[in-house]
């Protein structure tokens, strides 16, 4: 059974913090061979959305208020690990992410900076592909924009 967590930054604990990190290490830096600067300090002001089984962290993402990362809010560092790879884990992240942003922020206007490869992905949650591509860390990126229905 997935139990999701949602926390301020100044409310996790130190085993959260790593295990977020560790995660986010695992997968972005390591998996795809990407040395970058995780921390970015919107850590500090986003909340934390964990999804623990049997006291692992399965799935991550981190929301953020408009106007940090961009006007509206958005969602960022979308994470599951590999080992819960298969399962429909990054769906249910997903759609958790979609409804914790709009009980907190109350708004369904969502903007992300998505991995060009996972475009496909992003749409199948109703956001749209807007402007050109873009290089992020040596990654192909497009930003995608969700509004509400």
């Amino acid at each position: 059974m997935m139990n999701w967590i949602l926390k301020p930054f100044e409310e996790l604990t130190p085993k959260e913090l790593y295990s977020i990190l560790q995660l986010r290490n695992e997968v972005f830096i390591v998996e795809q061979n990407c040395p970058y600067q995780d921390c970015d300090n919107k850590d500090l002001r986003a909340w934390h959305l964990m999804g623990m089984q049997n006291d692992q962290l399965l799935a991550y993402s981190r929301l953020l208020a408009p106007g940090i990362s961009y006007s509206e809010s958005s969602i960022g560092r979308v994470v599951s690990s590999p080992s819960a790879r298969k399962t429909g884990m990054g769906k249910k992240l997903m759609r958790e992410s979609i409804a914790r942003v709009r009980n907190l922020f109350q708004t369904d206007t969502i903007r992300i900076g998505a991995q060009l490869y996972l475009k496909k992905f992003y749409e199948s949650f109703g956001f749209i592909a807007e402007g050109d591509t873009y290089l992020e860390d040596n990654i192909p990126h497009i930003q995608m924009l969700r509004k509400p229905k």
